[in-house]
């Protein structure tokens, strides 16, 4: 009986994880695929999102997106990722999308009116005026992550977003990066999530400026996952 527990026991951890499962959440202006990959059981009670790049000048977190495609998430998780939210703007290497817009200026918690078209933070005619945006909003409803995280870039910080700063916090401290409180800009995605879905906690990680080193990929990517086990 011993020997056959034992037996069980060795097959369970060895067992081969679920295949990812990659979901086609929306299409960009110019018609690109926007993709999220679930790593974990479709089971999984509680859900972790990671956006890699949302402005398309800002490109460092596809990396951590993309290793985290294939990561072992702990038991009872499962880690989505978005590589590219913004997958226009990142063939251009532009912060907004085709249509000119900030992303990151588009979602509905206190939207307004900001510059125009190809202005560094253009927020669109109104809220979720975007394809991309609305897709993220959508998918984020679906799903309902406990917690998401946006990856930005240069500052090298991990901002107070708005939601919960112990979760912020520790996830400055698995990251190595210092916690600081940036300006909380008008229709922002994580702002948005933190307001229409309290519970949850979504925030910004600005990345160091240029592109990460694998160490430096894997080191976030860990962090994120380490999170996820223990928020």
């Amino acid at each position: 009986m011993h020997v056959l527990l034992a037996s069980i026991a060795v097959l369970a951890a060895t067992a081969v994880p679920p295949r990812p499962a990659r979901l086609l959440i929306g299409r960009s202006v110019q018609h690109r695929a926007i993709v999220a990959v679930r790593a974990g059981s479709p089971a999984a009670r509680r859900s972790v999102l990671v956006v890699g790049c949302i402005h398309g000048d800002e490109q460092a977190g596809i990396a951590i997106a993309r290793r985290l495609e294939r990561a072992r998430p702990p038991g009872g998780v499962a880690v989505w990722s978005i590589t590219e939210l913004n997958p226009d703007g990142v063939r251009e290497d532009t912060r907004q999308n085709a249509h000119r817009v900030d992303l990151n200026r588009n979602f509905p918690f206190r939207w307004r009116p900001l510059g125009r078209p190809g202005d560094q933070q253009y927020s669109g005619p109104r809220a979720l005026s975007e394809p991309e945006s609305r897709a993220a909003a959508a998918f984020i409803r679906r799903v309902h992550p406990a917690i998401t995280i946006w990856f930005h870039q240069p500052l090298g910080l991990v901002d107070e977003s708005g939601g919960s700063v112990a979760v912020e916090r520790r996830f400055a401290r698995l990251a190595r990066l210092p916690l600081r409180r940036l300006v909380r800009y008008p229709g922002s995605a994580p702002g948005w999530q933190d307001h229409a879905m309290p519970g949850t906690t979504a925030f910004v990680v600005e990345l160091p400026p240029g592109r990460l080193s694998t160490a430096d990929a894997a080191r976030y990517a860990r962090a994120v996952l380490a999170l996820a086990a223990h928020p």
